[in-house]
Order: C-alpha cells, then sequence, then structure tokens
C-alpha cells in the first residue's frame, strides 16, 4: 500500500472528539421553518390571491382594453375618456375636498380629546362615552338621527325658525358637505381617539418626568416628546381616516340617494352609477386612479413619518 492511499484513508477517517459538520442540518432546519411558515401563512395568502390581487388585475385589465366584447388594447384611452367626463371631474373634486377637510380633524380632534381624557376633566365617563356609543351604533341609526336633525323639516330648522331664522335644507344647500363631514366625525372620532390614548400610555414617563424637573412647560413637552411618540399612531389614523373618508358613500348614499346634491357627490357615487350602466371600462378607470391616488397619498404620509420619527425609532 503506497503512502499516499493510507494518507487518504486517513483524511477520510473523522478524528476523536471532532464534530462533523452540521450545516446540512441547519439547511434542512431552515427548509422545515420556511415550509411550517408557508402552510399557516397559506389560507390567508390564498384569500388574498383570489380576492384581492386577482380582481385588482382584472380591473387593471378592463380599463386597458375597449370592451368585454371588443378586447382590443387601447392602453390610457379610457383614462382620458374619464378625465373628460364632467361627472368624474366634479366627483374627483368633491371627494378630494372632502377628504382634505375631514382626515386632518379627524387626526387632530381625536389626538385633543385622548389628551383631555388623560388629564383630570369633569365628567369624563359622560364625555367618553358620547364618542364611543357611535361605535355601537349601526350606521343607518346614525343617518336616521342626522336625518331627524338636518332634513328641511328637521329639529335644526325647527330651532331655527323659533328663532327668527330662515330655514335651510342642509343637505341640498352649500353646507352639504359640512353635515356629512360632522357625521364623518361623529362616527370615526371614538375609535381614533381609544388608538391615541394606548400610545399616550406607552410613552416613557421618565422622559415627561425630566422635562417637568428641567422646567419644560407643557406645550413644548407635547411637541419635543409626546408627538414624536406618537408619529406612528398618527400614520395609522391617519391612513385609516383617509380610507374611511373614502367610503363615506355608504353614509351619503342613505342620507340621499343615488343622485345627491352636486357637492355630496363622490367618486363612489360616479363609480355606482357608472356599473349600473354596465360602463366596465370607465369603472375600471376609476378604480384604478383612485387605488394609484391612495398608494400615493400613503407613501407620502409613510415618508413624512419616517423622517419625523426616525430619531426615536428602536
Amino acid at each position: 500500500m503506497s503512502m499516499s492511499s493510507v494518507k487518504a484513508r486517513r483524511a477520510a477517517k473523522p478524528r476523536a472528539g471532532r464534530k462533523p459538520p452540521r450545516l446540512p442540518e441547519a439547511r434542512r432546519a431552515r427548509l422545515r421553518d420556511t415550509a411550517q411558515s408557508l402552510c399557516f401563512l397559506g389560507p390567508s395568502l390564498l384569500g388574498v390571491l383570489l380576492f384581492f390581487v386577482l380582481p385588482f388585475g382584472v380591473v387593471v385589465y378592463y380599463s386597458l382594453i375597449r370592451s368585454p366584447m371588443n378586447r382590443e388594447f387601447v392602453f390610457l384611452d379610457n383614462f382620458r375618456a374619464l378625465f373628460q367626463n364632467a361627472a368624474f371631474r366634479m366627483a374627483a373634486k368633491n371627494t378630494a375636498l372632502f377628504s382634505a377637510l375631514a382626515v386632518p380633524l379627524a387626526v387632530a380632534l381625536a389626538l385633543v380629546l385622548a389628551l383631555l381624557l388623560e388629564a383630570r376633566i369633569p365628567l369624563k365617563s359622560q364625555f367618553r362615552t358620547f364618542f364611543l356609543s357611535p361605535m355601537m351604533v349601526p350606521v343607518a341609526s346614525v343617518v336616521l338621527i342626522w336625518q331627524v336633525v338636518f332634513s328641511g323639516n328637521g329639529v335644526l330648522n325647527e330651532i331655527l325658525a323659533g328663532l327668527g331664522a330662515t330655514p335651510v335644507d342642509w343637505l341640498k344647500s352649500d353646507a352639504a358637505p359640512l353635515v356629512v363631514v360632522a357625521l364623518f366625525l361623529w362616527k370615526n372620532l371614538g375609535y381614533n381617539m381609544i388608538l391615541f390614548m394606548s400610545a399616550l400610555a406607552n410613552i416613557p414617563k421618565e422622559l415627561l418626568e425630566a422635562a417637568s424637573v428641567e422646567g419644560a412647560p407643557p406645550l413644548y413637552q407635547f411637541f419635543a416628546i409626546k408627538l414624536r411618540y406618537l408619529s406612528p399612531t398618527v400614520l395609522f389614523v391617519a391612513i385609516l381616516s383617509l380610507i374611511n373618508s373614502f367610503k363615506v358613500f355608504r353614509e351619503i348614499y342613505l342620507l340621499t340617494g343615488d343622485y345627491p346634491y352636486e357637492a355630496l357627490y363622490t367618486l363612489q357615487h360616479f363609480m355606482n352609477n357608472t356599473f349600473n350602466s354596465l360602463d366596465y371600462q370607465k369603472l375600471s378607470a376609476a378604480a384604478v386612479l383612485m387605488a394609484l391616488v391612495m398608494i400615493g397619498v400613503i407613501a407620502l404620509l409613510f415618508w413624512v413619518e419616517d423622517r419625523f420619527g426616525r430619531d426615536v425609532e428602536g
């Protein structure tokens, strides 16, 4: 037997006390964990794929063809026709104005209410109940209250007539968006307030105590400490309020029907009426455009929150 074969046999035998390499076992463990994760996530991923991703893909496809019968690829022609539609332009303007007014108010007022409830104020329980009660009431019941108050023969007009003022048909006037904003706020402030109260309770008390010892006024503590730690919650509440503002069609429809006063005609009304007329191309183009706008606004909110709350992360 040659010396080279002896050396090769010795090299092939594992040395005493030396553990065999565990790389294959670690790789198998990772594969097993990945397979288990996919098994747990599988039903949810399948549901999202079937009920969200696939339908949205179909909507994008319909927005780029001539019609369901004539599947000629027209690219952006449906979007150009959409922008030339006066009803769409009015609906887009009304929806943008409503969201620009309602979303900041929903965030700011909810934060103010949470700060008030954090302090010692009288009638705190009644105050909290007033804003949380809409969460337990069906939307139709809330709308019924608004109809009783703001209709042409409603309670508010009876009060104005008693004071000698001229009654106003609130839901058929330029004040109609303000009526819906008030409804939107009363319906959503309670949940937003709970989120802010939870976030305020998680702010480190040591920082606030140190700021008080150093003589920092409450306003400085709010902007320098509390608001920095609240920035993720502000982002979440803003996104949630934005989504809810695009779903306000439900309340407006129950108040006024398919064709409300012009100032209340939103994108949801436009898409609902377009669906009833079976104009799928226009409907799909409007849905894709609405989704792109929401994605852009939410991305902007994430960027602002990242810049503002970067120094308190971790």
